[in-house]
């Protein structure tokens, strides 16, 4: 007869911890794995998309990257249409990596520089900033759109094009269709400005700081100004501008969150997505001087890519046919164009 210790299961070999101290669990692992699998087609495509914009841009300077991403996007969507399977990763670049992006942008912003300007040239900055944000949502209202497509109309023309568009989405709580309807205005009428703006600046007569100040302060995209400055030769006088108008962007999506949490007592959103806040933290890390001049010289670029990333997958939302049937959203971004372009263009004539 056999003991009672023959008849205890043997001692199971102890488990190696890992590296780090804990044991990675099996499930977990496969769960990141099959992430990482549905997310690459999405993301091998958007990779793709990203290096033909790039290549173009060279070609063509006045079309940015991203815009030109964007283009792609919404060509996709309207003619071979977007799969299943390019559903995950699509989403994750222009959820995710948007989010880097956005952080990324702050390191672009000298501070010193901004204040720089004067007094005189960030009035008229903010005249035409906070002018154009609180009445395009009134207009658009009137217009018969929904509140998130105003919202993000004003934000995209008002700040920074369509990064603003993107960073805006999630605070406001828009859809697909509403961020979709932002950013095709936002790009047509950016753009259109590449081509109007300076032959308005030449009729008008204004002297090259003049026309510096209103580029910075009126034109959507960052590398729109940019492609406006190097024609007339005032390329970092707009620039700096436009930059000082991007700061901004951090203030007026706190504004708007916390206008959200008051309205919602339950479940409510941050005071500022968190990266807003490392958006801001680059800003405040760029003006202590201590990064160094490689990175300050290499960041405009990455940041263009993922941004390019992040707005190709905003694109594929965009289907012509929606915005044929609600063409009031392009209304709605030229008004606010022609509002943004006034209300600076009186400043610079009284102040600049």
């Amino acid at each position: 007869m056999a003991s009672s210790s023959d008849r205890l299961p043997a001692p199971s070999a102890p488990r190696r911890p890992s590296p780090g101290g804990s044991t990675p669990h099996p499930a977990a692992a496969g769960r990141h794995r099959a992430a990482i699998l549905a997310n690459l087609p999405g993301v091998l495509l958007a990779a793709v998309a990203v290096g033909f914009a790039t290549a173009l841009s060279r070609f063509v300077p006045a079309l940015s990257p991203a815009v030109v991403a964007v283009a792609l996007g919404a060509a996709l969507a309207n003619t071979a249409g977007v799969g299943e399977r390019l559903r995950p990763g699509l989403a994750f670049v222009s959820r995710r990596v948007l989010r880097v992006a956005v952080a990324l942008l702050g390191l672009q912003i000298a501070v010193p520089q901004v204040l720089a300007l004067g007094w005189q040239t960030m009035a008229v900055v903010l005249a035409a900033t906070g002018t154009t944000f609180a009445v395009t949502p009134l207009i658009g209202r009137r217009l018969g759109l929904a509140p998130g497509t105003s919202l993000l109309v004003a934000t995209g023309v008002s700040i920074c094009g369509a990064a603003a568009v993107a960073a805006m989405r999630e605070t406001a709580d828009a859809s697909d269709d509403d961020a979709a309807n932002a950013l095709s205005g936002v790009v047509l009428y950016g753009s259109t400005a590449i081509v109007v703006l300076p032959l308005l600046g030449s009729l008008l007569g204004l002297a090259p700081a003049q026309l510096a100040v209103w580029t910075g302060a009126a034109v959507h995209e960052v590398a729109q100004v940019a492609a406006i400055g190097a024609a007339a030769g005032v390329l970092a006088a707009a620039v700096t501008v436009k930059l000082g108008r991007v700061i901004l962007l951090a203030p007026m999506v706190a504004l708007v969150s916390w206008r959200r949490r008051a309205s919602a007592p339950a479940g409510r959103p941050p005071v500022m997505p968190l990266f807003v806040a490392a958006f801001l933290a680059m800003v405040a890390l760029r003006a202590t001087g201590l990064v160094p001049d490689a990175v300050t010289a290499a960041v405009p670029q990455v940041t263009s890519l993922l941004m390019a990333a992040a707005l190709f997958g905003l694109g594929t939302g965009i289907h012509v046919r929606t915005l044929v049937r609600g063409g009031r959203a392009l209304l709605l971004g030229g008004i606010a164009t022609a509002i943004i372009s006034a209300v600076s263009l009186a400043g610079v004539a009284l102040l600049v």
